[in-house]
């Protein structure tokens, strides 16, 4: 007895250990794939002066190119292979997502499975190439204009510089695409998600010296930091509380006898997150908003631009009209979105095809107005949530001088990736102990006595 006690103690321990070491090959996958990726934001683009690229941003570091040097960890502002860093995948996902509502051919396409979802991926890389190709362009041509105090950025424009430029920031882009791919695949959480955390994380420590900086130079009192750092805290509550937040509809599976066995009558759940869209709403606003801003700071004569000058003055940070379109905006792609991802209609009919219902509602369209009056209260909620969270860090930013990197959108996509990568290491070590106790109960079963 005692043996085969020692038996099934080593073999549920040399199983454990197994699959706790899979686990932390991931992990060190992960580390591993994302140090190759900040490695990368170091690399200088051929031909480009970083220093002039620098002191560009410097200038024009509120508009929509802060905003893009935030996501890429800073390697816009040093123009280095990453610049463009998976901007454009992400691009390329949001419209093939919103194509799919649109096009019939992608919609049956999203309907047939890992086959259709295979088949838009590919249209997803594609488009990923045109949209970094069009971008990298952009900025070989707008560099080339580009003059600072120390010279031009560019040391020998011309077409080689073009083509050398936007081969390797097209080659930069493709290869964080396969990378994040990988992590997905081999590593623990979302790859790409993973990119940009990553990104983000990186200049927080230099964000956080520089707002302790103004502190000690006197431009922000030691009274404000702190309580910057504590509304900061509180808000990172918030958005975790929010975003595990979920409205959950029951839903009930009628039994069905086949031959002398009773299948079915299951009880469930179906999960509606109060936050549906995420992270789209905040980042589709910035972007439109700070449009006029960038155009206007590339302008080769910004006073000959008096209608320019004056739209971007009016949607500077902090403006009245600023925030109320920001505001507006936030709350109209909030709906937009969810509209997108999420079909009441499609959603009752599948329930309706395998038998499933609502209790207390009919099958079929009462089931998609239910769904549909459900999810507008929870998107309502939702959008307002996240004005609030973009709203007041926006203030802080435009008022008090605070760094572009304690904003709303960068706070959002902190807590939302480290609490998706959380839950998915929580999965591996679940499944772990799931597989100890079966095999347990397996070699259990077999030294058991049979009973007489």
């Amino acid at each position: 007895m005692a043996s085969a006690a020692e038996q099934l103690a080593a073999n549920l321990n040399l199983g454990v250990l197994a699959k706790a070491t899979e686990l932390k090959k991931r992990i060190w996958f992960t580390l591993g794939a994302l140090i190759v990726y900040r490695i990368g934001t170091y690399v200088p683009v051929p031909g480009v002066d970083a220093a002039v690229m620098g002191e560009l941003l410097a200038q024009h570091g509120g508009g929509i190119l802060g905003m893009f040097d935030m996501f890429s960890g800073g390697a816009l502002g040093r123009m280095t292979v990453f610049a463009l860093n998976i901007m454009p995948y992400i691009s390329a996902s949001i419209i093939i997502q919103l194509m799919t509502a649109a096009v019939p051919t992608l919609e049956a396409l999203k309907k047939e499975g890992e086959a259709g979802r295979k088949k838009l991926n590919q249209y997803t890389r594609y488009l990923t190439v045109f949209i970094a190709m069009f971008q990298a362009y952009g900025i070989a041509v707008g560099l080339e204009g580009v003059r600072g105090t120390m010279g031009p950025a560019v040391y020998d424009p011309g077409w080689f510089f073009r083509i050398s430029t936007v081969i390797t920031l097209v080659g930069g882009t493709m290869f964080l695409m396969w990378l994040g791919e990988q992590i997905t695949a081999r590593g623990v959480g979302n790859g790409i998600s993973l990119i940009i955390f990553a990104g983000i994380v990186a200049n927080l420590p230099s964000a956080l010296v520089a707002t302790l900086e103004l502190g000690r130079t006197g431009a922000l009192s030691t009274l404000f930091i702190i309580a910057f750092m504590l509304v900061a805290l509180v808000v990172i509550g918030v958005v975790v509380f929010v975003e595990r937040a979920q409205r959950r509809i029951p839903v009930q599976y009628p039994k069905r006898q086949v031959g002398n066995r009773m299948f079915g009558g299951e009880s469930t759940h179906l999960p509606l997150k109060l936050n549906t869209a995420g992270v789209i709403p905040p980042i589709f606003a910035s972007s439109l908003l700070l449009l006029p801003a960038t155009i206007q700071g590339f302008a080769a004569d910004p006073q000959g631009e008096g209608w320019l000058a004056m739209i971007a003055g009016a949607l500077a940070h902090g403006q009245p009209l600023y925030m109320a379109l920001y505001a507006g905006l936030i709350i109209f792609f909030a709906f937009f979105y969810t509209a997108v991802v999420f079909n009441p209609s499609e959603t009752a009919d599948n329930l309706k095809k395998y038998g499933g219902f609502v209790p207390g509602i009919r099958p079929g369209q009462q089931t998609a107005d239910y769904f549909d009056r459900v999810l507008t209260r929870l998107t309502t909620v939702g959008a307002i949530y996240l004005t609030l969270v973009c709203l007041l860090p926006e203030i802080l930013i435009s008022n008090y001088g605070v760094p572009f990197y304690f904003g709303g959108t960068s706070l959002l996509i902190i807590v939302s990736v480290t609490m998706d990568t959380v839950a998915q290491v929580q999965s591996h070590l679940f499944a772990h102990q799931y597989e100890g106790l079966i095999r347990k109960a397996r070699l259990g079963g077999r030294g058991a006595p049979r009973p007489r």
